[in-house]
């Protein structure tokens, strides 16, 4: 199982034929940012291979003026006809490649292979979004190239045959299996897309019952969604506070010139410090 010190509160989505629209990803500061070549873009084979060139070298811009944010790009389903030459567009400056619609571990190895023969070893940020890929989620995700993956609610209901609702009740196992299936595998979870743009209500709805499911990030398609999932995702006030209480007795324990010190009943070390700051920069505060 490979891990990662990347876990994104926030992933945006921007469409990988419109350079303009990547230009812009950091403004909103998400955590990760993913130019996509599947959804985003038409379903031609003339759109496709009109996009792989300017999603190129948008990923290639967006590194070097972004070099904090952590870029993806999202190439099309492993048994779709564009795959193979969606994997011209990856380069290894890249933080990792998204991969819709994985449905077995034979899946998951046929893409780093697949890397593997360019020359690549990006590790993948897992789409499970069918019955197969649901039903088969922890083996997919137990494989050693994918630390983080997502579930992805519209192309399930529809493999289904189902209707999306609001209240996500059609979801309701899926979702909770995805997020089950991550927690045993030690995989990040990244929660379902919210389609109502402009609906902020609505996405804190969804991104509390991701939260309380077991998720740690959402998926965002609008820069607007990304301090929402922030506010969900980010640690608590209650971490952070902890957080703010450690630091300042590691401060004064050395001021008094003390090496080691206890805190709440704990000894510390210095991950338990490292941690703490960390939640302190998640909420944007100088630890």
């Amino acid at each position: 199982m490979t891990t990662s010190p990347l876990r994104p509160r926030s992933v945006l989505f921007a469409p990988g034929n419109r350079a303009d629209l990547i230009a812009k990803l950091p403004r909103s500061a998400p955590d990760a940012a993913v130019l996509d070549l599947e959804d985003a873009v038409p379903g031609t084979g003339e759109a496709k291979a009109a996009a792989r060139p300017v999603a190129r070298d948008a990923a290639r811009d967006l590194i070097a003026a972004a070099p904090h944010l952590a870029v993806f790009v999202r190439v099309n389903a492993v048994h779709s006809p564009y795959f193979e030459e969606d994997l011209a567009v990856l380069t290894p400056e890249l933080a990792g490649v998204v991969v819709p619609k994985l449905e077995s571990a034979a899946d998951v190895r046929r893409v780093t292979e697949a890397l593997a023969a360019r020359g690549l070893d990006l590790p993948l940020l897992a789409g499970l979004e069918t019955g197969a890929g649901v039903w088969n989620a922890r083996e997919i995700l137990a494989e050693d190239a994918v630390p983080w993956a997502y579930f992805g609610a519209e192309d399930y209901t529809t493999d289904l045959g189902g209707t999306r609702t609001p209240g996500n009740l059609e979801v309701l196992y899926a979702r909770s299996h995805v997020a089950l299936a991550a927690r045993l595998t030690g995989v990040h979870a990244l929660d379902i897309v919210v389609t109502r743009l402009g609906d902020e209500a609505a996405f804190q709805a969804d991104a509390a019952q991701g939260r309380a499911l077991g998720y740690g990030g959402k998926l965002c398609i609008h820069p607007a969604q990304v301090p929402l999932a922030h506010d969900y995702f980010g640690p608590t006030e209650a971490e952070a506070e902890r957080a703010r209480r450690l630091l300042s007795a590691a401060h004064d324990a050395a001021r008094e010139g003390r090496g080691a010190f206890s805190f709440e009943g704990q000894m510390v070390d210095e991950p338990m410090l490292a941690k703490a700051r960390a939640i302190l920069h998640a909420r944007g505060e100088h630890a």
